[in-house]
């Protein structure tokens, strides 16, 4: 967006009273003699804000009016890394500089030239998006060296926003693109993160630690980013919201991949708002229309409602019955809210799940060689396997690296083959959501975002095939989690998906659904789950 449009959403935001786009959220600390041990105190900051459920209006309107700096919310947000990340293990570094940005933030605040939404905002990185300051190593010991030469284009974007770096979230190593068994939340470099809600749970996805970081409020927002399913598994299983915008949107460069024709950045929030504000930061593209119609200034402006919307449930009770009575639960809640709920199953997933995998082999290793080539240490995917191989710190989870053996020997993405079967991908993919969105006239998809968190086990590996990310993922269409309830303390998202380039919709009818459902609570850092399972 520009500085305009910033300026003119953030204006909007705090006339409209659109901080109650979130709904206002006691914590829910343990009661007396509950399982497990309360959660950590709230850090306090002026009048009464709670980390947990302050949002970006909220603040930009305390920041307006002098009783709040950025200074001292970048401070809180420390504070809260130091006392609560020894339990998740989310947080690989805070930047030196944070405090730093944080004061310039508070000049411009003072002199009347905040540049917009994200002024002052403390936001945590995932470690595959190249910061020039810091470290950026996808988990790994390869790339644990110096820092890349140039920040991100996303995290130039941040910069020139005022938002306030504040540090770098652990991943899972290479995106979950290594083994084929991998472990959601383990990087070599970082450890293990944890599931805040529980601690033995599996946080999932490779944007693990952002998602953690932020159900346990160690940051305002966050950057994830998403192949299938790595922004918004995460934030279904942590109980956050998680936006995988249309391809496109946010720029690819600077950012470790996996594959171009379906790699994007994200924000991941605790609320809708925050994270359609951080979006407008993000993009690459201008998300209002000269006209004022269809962007995103209007979306998140305007006052949500569910009434009169239509809405497709693809209910993937694979998951499991109790996920599949939240979802009976919460299309009632709809329903009542006056919104209208078919129950849909988009086609074509077979053959998605056939095609997928190995198209991704082939664009990996295309994309990992040229990023690898800006780098310091391996120069090429075969270099890269033959450190793992002799680097022991990188087998202490997992030794597998099956999927980089396997990309080295798939076709190049040169072959005819290879071609045929990327074109097909989009071709049903993109119908998959297109002629049901059309056969029902839908607003959107919805379906459940994530089962309940499985244990964590390094032998094991992961249990995480969850189909409902895969359309728009492929299709590169934008998808949303937003939380829909809890099963046995662990959270279950809603995932809502719908047509290229409606993300500014898509986040409206997001807000609406986040209100009505109501389903936030903070996490109690329970050892294990209460029932055992």
């Amino acid at each position: 967006m520009s500085r305009r449009s910033i300026a003119a959403l953030t204006a909007a935001l705090v006339a409209a009273g659109l901080m109650a786009a979130a709904p206002a959220r006691p914590a829910r600390a343990a009661e007396p003699g509950a399982d497990g041990p309360a959660r950590p105190a709230t850090e306090r900051l002026p009048h009464g804000m709670d980390l947990d459920t302050v949002t970006i209006p909220e603040l930009q309107a305390r920041m307006e009016r002098g009783s709040l700096t950025s200074s001292a919310l970048t401070r809180a947000y420390l504070r809260r890394i130091e006392a609560v990340d020894p339990k998740i293990n989310a947080v690989l570094r805070t930047s030196p500089t944070a405090l730093r940005q944080a004061a310039a933030s508070d000049a411009r605040h003072r002199r009347g030239a905040a540049r917009g939404p994200l002024d002052g905002i403390p936001v945590l990185l995932k470690d595959n998006v190249n910061t020039h300051d810091m470290p950026t190593t996808a988990g790994s010991l390869a790339l644990a060296g110096a820092p890349p030469d140039t920040d991100a284009d996303l995290v130039r974007r941040l910069r020139a926003a005022g938002a306030v770096i504040l540090g770098k979230a652990n991943m899972s190593e290479w995106a979950n693109f290594r083994a084929a068994r991998p472990t959601s939340g383990w990087s070599a470099v970082g450890g293990q993160t944890n599931n805040p809600y529980v601690l033995d749970r599996n946080p999932c996805g490779s944007s693990s630690g952002s998602a953690a970081a932020l159900a346990a409020s160690l940051a305002q927002v966050a950057v994830g980013t998403e192949t299938d399913g790595s922004i918004v598994c995460p934030a279904g299983m942590n109980g956050v919201v998680g936006h995988k915008p249309s391809l496109g949107l946010v720029s690819q460069s600077g950012i470790v991949p996996i594959s171009a024709e379906q790699d994007t950045a994200g924000p991941m929030a605790r609320n809708v708002i925050d994270a359609a504000l951080t979006l407008s930061v993000l993009s690459a593209h201008d998300l209002v229309r000269a006209d004022g119609a269809s962007g995103l200034l209007d979306a998140v402006t305007r006052p949500g409602t569910l009434r009169g919307k239509r809405i497709g449930l693809w209910r993937l009770p694979s998951l499991g019955r109790e996920v599949d009575e939240l979802m009976t639960g919460t299309a009632a809640r709809l329903r009542a809210a006056g919104a209208v709920v078919v129950e849909v199953t988009p086609p074509y997933q077979d053959r998605l799940a056939e095609l997928e995998f190995p198209a991704l082999l082939s664009e990996f290793h295309r994309d990992i060689d040229a990023y690898l080539a800006t780098r310091g240490g391996p120069r090429d995917l075969a270099e890269l396997i033959e450190f793992n191989r002799t680097h022991p710190g990188e087998r202490t989870c997992f030794a597998g690296q099956e999927l980089f053996e396997q990309a080295l020997a798939a076709p190049p993405t040169t072959d005819p083959g290879y071609r045929a079967m990327r074109a097909e991908l989009k071709d049903l993919s993109q119908r998959s959501i297109d002629e049901t969105m059309a056969e029902y006239g839908l607003d959107a998809i919805a379906s459940p975002a994530n089962p309940p968190a499985w244990t964590t086990d390094c032998a094991r590996g992961d249990n995480d095939v969850i189909p409902s990310s895969t359309p728009a993922a492929v299709a590169g269409y934008p998808s949303l989690s937003v939380p829909a309830g809890s099963v046995n303390e662990l959270p279950v998202g809603l995932l809502l998906m719908a047509g290229d380039r409606q993300d500014g919709e898509l986040l409206a009818l997001g807000a609406a659904v986040e209100r009505r459902l109501d389903a936030w609570r903070a996490p109690r850092y329970l050892p294990t789950s209460p029932t055992g399972a």
